[in-house]
């Protein structure tokens, strides 16, 4: 049997390990394998933004495509599961929608000419490394101002007559085919960016019964109208609320014939547990990385593994990152700052790979698409997610949080083998 090892930590980055003693038979308590939670992992990913794609372009074409590899290449990351907005989000360089024209209920001057700009080359660049195998959802963080109540790119609602919320069912049936017009499929859209958040930058407030509605009796309509292969998700849910959200939504037979699966994030991780009890057939993905403050600590590495842990060990399909690539502190348009898994330092062009780079790669590169997700046995269980490929490898990906070494026994099989973790490392361990 063939072991591999790879490890990090404060002290060392993405460093293989060997095995001190041969493989025995076991012996004691050990981390193993236990029944499947989930049959078909889609993959990671993160989103495409404008500042990371500005970020991009401070260093020259060699560089750039060394990044764009770490993040997209098969050998690397292997990011296929990633995530666009429909407009300005918080991370875009200005505020835009794709269609300011107050009162174009026909959607006359709808355009993604602007996305030309940033958002297109950046999904094309990770395209040429992944393909076909690049999976895309997209989620607006705000309807056009002219739909909304107060007329503004944050806060708000959507107008809640007939004509606004066919105009805005017709919005997104057009950003799906201008971007199918150019060669780049959206497989898959959600309603609403963090559908309960008041926020300074863009956003819109909904309520999971509008959701439900809106979907049933529009959007739903309106995509089965266009012929549209483009899944809906009921999404992207900040809230742990299940009762308001996910109960209210896929307990209407009427809407939930058009909506494919629901996805979560922030403090909507409280929800998937009781989602996938109440509907254990419903795809669930996790839709964005808790960002931190733009220090990039290990602390907040750490945090992230636990909310992969969490979401995944959950039956979620699919964890995606939230910036990808951004300059130091990561401050966005709107003046807050947020991680990100590699910087590039717009004065000296040093490009760094941030803790949270590694976590998401330990991940990653070795889990593939279509992997079974198997829950983990034993001790450092909770520290512990467990894979099995379509290709018959097994993949452990194990923390050790704690400021000193653990020994940490771990079997596959009749084999077994005791692995010494690092301090504060994270670690995949492929069989």
């Amino acid at each position: 049997m063939t072991i591999s090892w790879i490890s990090t930590s404060p002290a060392e980055q993405w460093v293989a390990k060997s095995i001190d003693q041969p493989l025995s038979a076991m012996r004691g308590p050990a981390l193993t394998t236990g029944t499947t939670i989930l049959e078909n992992f889609k993959g990671f990913g993160g989103c495409f933004n404008e500042l990371g794609w500005k970020a991009l372009q401070l260093v020259d074409d060699n560089a750039r495509q060394t990044i764009l590899a770490d993040l997209f290449s098969k050998d690397a990351c292997a990011f296929n599961y990633c995530r666009l907005p429909i407009g300005a989000n918080d991370y875009s360089e200005i505020w835009y929608s794709h269609n300011e024209t107050a009162g174009d209920f026909a959607m006359a001057d709808f355009s993604i000419e602007r996305d030309h700009r940033y958002l297109i080359p950046f999904i094309e660049a990770a395209r040429e490394m992944r393909g076909e195998e690049l999976t895309l959802f997209a989620s607006p963080w705000s309807p056009p101002t002219w739909m909304k109540f107060p007329q503004a790119y944050n806060y708000g609602t959507l107008v809640w007559q007939p004509e606004y919320r066919k105009a805005y069912a017709d919005y997104f049936v057009r950003f799906v085919q201008a971007y199918s017009a150019v060669g780049i499929p959206i497989d898959a859209i959600h309603v609403q960016n963090e559908p309960n958040s008041d926020q300074k930058f863009p956003s819109c407030i909904w309520t999971g019964a509008k959701m439900r509605d809106f979907i049933r009796d529009d959007l739903g309509p309106a995509f089965s109208a266009a012929g549209l292969k483009t899944e809906i998700w009921a999404g992207t849910i900040e809230r742990g609320d299940f009762n308001a959200w996910a109960g209210t939504i896929f307990s209407d037979a009427e809407a939930a014939a058009y909506i494919t699966g629901a996805g979560f994030q922030w403090a909507g991780k409280h929800a998937v547990q009781r989602t996938r009890q109440a509907f254990p057939n419903l795809p669930i993905i996790q839709t964005e990385n808790e960002c931190g403050d733009g220090t990039n600590t290990w602390d907040h590495a750490h945090h992230v593994f636990d909310l992969i842990q969490h979401y995944v060990s959950n039956g979620t399909e699919a964890y995606v990152y939230w910036n990808m690539v951004l300059e130091p502190q990561g401050e966005s348009t709107w003046g807050w700052q947020q991680n990100a898994m590699i910087t590039i330092d717009p004065e000296n062009l040093a490009v760094i790979y941030n803790p949270e780079f590694y976590v998401m790669k330990h991940f990653s590169a070795f889990v593939r698409p279509g992997a079974k997700v198997l829950a983990t046995v034993g001790p450092m269980a909770a520290n512990a997610l467990a894979f099995r490929n379509l290709d018959g490898t097994t993949i452990f990906v194990i923390q050790n949080p704690s400021d000193a070494p653990r020994n940490v026994p771990l079997s596959f099989g009749e084999e077994a083998a005791t692995f010494p973790l690092p301090a504060r490392s994270i670690n995949t361990i492929r069989f």
